[in-house]
C-alpha cells in the first residue's frame, strides 16, 4: 500500500522547497518516533536522498517521498494532507493503524 501524499500537501512542500532555495533532488523524509503524549509522533523534514535498501520510496504529484522500512510499518496507509483554515494551519496526518490519537494531531498510539 504505502503512504500518501496529497495534491495540496504537496503543493506546500514544493513552496517550502523553493522557499529555502533546496536543491532540485531534495527528498520529503517522513517518519515515526517515540515520544508524544501517545507513544509515537509524527515527523517531517527534508534530506539530500533516499537509501532504496532502508526505504520505501515513491514519487508523488512531483514531490519524492522516502519513509524508512521500520516507520513503515505504522504509516502504511497513512494520507499525509495540508489543512489550511482560519484556527489552524499545518500538515494533517489520517492514518487508519492509529489506534488513539491526542489532541495536537501530531502524536499517536497504534
Amino acid at each position: 500500500m504505502g503512504m500518501f501524499v496529497t495534491e495540496k500537501a504537496a503543493g506546500e512542500i514544493r513552496r517550502v522547497i523553493d522557499e529555502q532555495k533546496l536543491p532540485a533532488e531534495t527528498v520529503l523524509r517522513v517518519g515515526v518516533a517515540g515520544g508524544g503524549c501517545s507513544g509515537f509522533q509524527y515527523s517531517l523534514g527534508f534530506d539530500n536522498a533516499a537509501e532504496g535498501a532502508k526505504d520505501d520510496v515513491s514519487e508523488q504529484h512531483g514531490i519524492k517521498v522516502a519513509v524508512d522500512k521500520r516507520s513503515m510499518l505504522y504509516l502504511d496507509g497513512t494520507t499525509l494532507d495540508f489543512y489550511d483554515g482560519l484556527e489552524k494551519r499545518g500538515f494533517t496526518f489520517n492514518n487508519p493503524n492509529a489506534v488513539k490519537s491526542c489532541g495536537c494531531g501530531s502524536s499517536f498510539s497504534a
